[in-house]
């Protein structure tokens, strides 16, 4: 694999390369891009593997590569303490540390924690909250926090020069390396390469989920709360109680319309929700206006109005677009019912991601690479190479994959009590040390309930704990049994025999009404099961099943309750998206395997 990366970046070529578990593919993407000379960014799927990068594997290679480079890590602006929030908040008496009491944010959130948050960014080099001690509330971050579409920018800010983020900033535009998570990477597509410096390299690390990262970035969301949000900032400047009024009752207004929709596509607005957005459309231009004719400069009055600016602006922009959405874009309401979320995103990401694959060369990895992939990022057919290079553990001789062939049909009345019964063996044989994987909250549910009581062995499920408390949890104890949805179908890296059994109650093939999906799909009309479910679904099985062996020691068993796993006509699709296990339908030939491994 570090040989085909040094290839690309040389003949400047894309690649994109499939390397299961044990390959090492950070170091092996890395080391040659480092040797390269090339600027380089990293794009992770999430920021905790932002963090091991720049805490482990950098340093690392820093220490004994023999080339000396250097490295930063940049993150969304959110991410970091702001200190003029800050400043605000303690209404300029920094040095006495006593809230002011006079912010429309601070009031939601308990001020000893503000106070707590305020003294930790007095000592703190990073101000990256990710180095926090203790996971603050949302209330008391957000009051301590802006995000891009509200901060002024470090040259009209009147603290611009001790800014976190734009220390942060100032490191990665000197940096060799730069460490982005996929999102903030998106923003800088749509932006125009407005947000990370000029590069020559970038890698997607976990590139199967890229699709969906530029779907959400280069597309908007609108809710009430947007509303709520911009009343607060402007609360905190011009004492208009009529203005402020009219914001929030816009966010219920626009919360009703939306509810209509809950959860469905939207082809078009009906009039209930053309009048929210455009009722909200007309009170966001007069708070524009309002904000404009501000001329005092008393205190921090000239951030909070610049903050309040980009707010309103930016929340004009998105109801603008709400009333004319493109034909290339879909629409949709989901969140809970109580703040329902319009989304809105393009339908192709090709064109999004065009000027990528001109300006810079792109490495694009994960342990599993769907087959489409590709084509639906738009990858230029002559200008990219893909390979697979499979892993260094012994599937064959450590793990096993077992479909429960007799099982009814996931569809069919009486699924879920024989495969409660199945799971229950299969568990008992294990002795616990399973965890359980679900397609949805509904099938978790049902399972925790028909096997808690009936189980020797304690069951853990996704509603228990913080999800890393709950895999600490459930690694610490070799004989508990987790269940969990989707969220834990991949970054759950349990190793030993604490985890022997790997479990999915069926494949994970996308709802038909899920909006974005079905707009996908009647584009690739008769082609839409190959092109769109088929490479969703055994990717996402494959992820769910690489949480099985994750060292070269690890042994255990698969087990999928689907038959059509065994029987479908595109059983092989799904089956080669896995490692490459042994394979069987017998549960007897499962049982002795797992209580082989319990007995060792």
């Amino acid at each position: 694999m570090a040989e085909a990366v040094a290839d690309a970046i040389t003949h400047q070529r894309h690649l994109v390369v499939q390397a299961g578990t044990g390959t090492g593919k950070t170091l092996a993407y890395l080391v040659p891009a480092i040797l390269s000379g090339k600027r380089l960014v990293v794009a992770t799927a999430t920021k905790a593997l932002q963090d091991q990068l720049v805490g482990k594997d950098l340093p690392f290679l820093a220490a004994h590569l023999g080339r000396p480079f250097t490295y930063a890590s940049l993150k969304g602006r959110a991410n970091y303490l702001c200190l003029q929030r800050a400043k605000e908040i303690l209404g300029g008496d920094d040095e006495q540390l006593v809230i002011s009491g006079v912010d429309p944010l601070a009031d939601r959130a308990p001020r000893s924690e503000l106070l707590r948050l305020i003294e930790w960014g007095t000592e703190t080099e990073s101000g990256d909250r990710a180095d926090l001690a203790f996971e603050p509330s949302t209330n008391a971050w957000a009051a301590l926090s802006v995000s891009a579409r509200e901060c002024p920018g470090v040259t009209r800010c009147a603290i611009g020069e001790a800014c976190f983020a734009e220390r942060a900033r100032a490191d990665a535009a000197d940096a060799d390396v730069i460490v982005v998570n996929s999102y903030l990477y998106g923003m800088h597509l749509a932006s125009d390469g407005a947000v990370l410096p000029e590069h020559d390299v970038v890698v997607f690390d976990e590139a199967h989920q890229l699709e969906e990262v530029i779907s959400a970035t280069a597309g908007i969301e609108l809710s009430g709360g947007s509303f709520t949000a911009l009343a607060r900032a402007v609360k905190a400047i011009i004492a208009d109680d009529r203005l402020i009024a009219d914001l929030e009752s816009t966010a219920g207004q626009l919360n009703d319309a939306l509810t209509a929709h809950h959860g469905r596509r939207i082809r078009g607005l009906d009039e209930v929700l053309t009048a929210a957005v455009e009722v909200g459309r007309g009170r966001v231009d007069r708070a524009l206006a309002a904000l404009r004719k501000v001329t005092s400069d008393a205190g921090d009055t000239t951030n909070r109005k610049l903050r309040a600016i980009r707010a309103a602006s930016a929340l004009a922009g998105e109801l603008s677009t709400v009333l004319a959405v493109p034909e290339s874009d879909v629409s949709w309401v989901e969140g809970p019912k109580h703040a329902p979320r319009l989304r809105i995103a393009p339908i192709d990401v090709a064109p999004t991601l065009e000027p990528l694959w001109v300006n810079v060369t792109a490495v694009l990895t994960s342990a599993t690479i769907p087959r489409t992939l590709p084509i639906r990022l738009g990858l230029p057919s002559d200008g990219h190479e893909q390979l697979d290079v499979g892993s260094p553990f012994d599937y064959g001789a450590n793990a096993l994959l077992y479909c429960a062939a007799h099982l009814p049909d996931p569809r069919a009345a009486g699924f879920d009590e024989e495969m409660h019964a199945e799971l229950e063996a299969l568990i008992l044989a294990a002795g616990g040390r399973t965890l359980a994987l679900f397609t949805s909250w509904r099938a978790m549910e049902a399972a925790v309930s028909a096997l808690r009581d009936r189980l020797p062995f304690p069951v853990l499920d996704q509603t228990s704990l913080p999800k890393p408390a709950l895999v600490k949890a459930f690694s610490d104890d070799p004989s508990a049994c987790l269940f969990a949805t989707m969220g834990f179908w991949q970054g759950v890296d349990v190793r030993g025999p604490t985890l022997s059994l790997v479990t999915i109650d069926r494949l994970p093939f996308p709802r038909p009404d899920e909006p974005l999906l079905q707009a996908r799909r009647e584009r690739a009309r008769e082609g839409a099961f190959a092109l769109v479910d088929l490479p969703r679904a055994a990717t996402l099985l494959a992820q769910g099943a690489g949480r099985l062996i994750r060292s070269a020691t690890d042994r255990g068993v698969v087990a999928v309750f689907d038959p059509r796993l065994a029987t479908a006509r595109y059983r092989w699709e799904v089956v080669n998206a896995l490692p490459p296990m042994r394979r069987t339908r017998e549960r007897a030939e499962v049982s002795a395997f797992l209580e082989s491994i319990r007995d060792a």
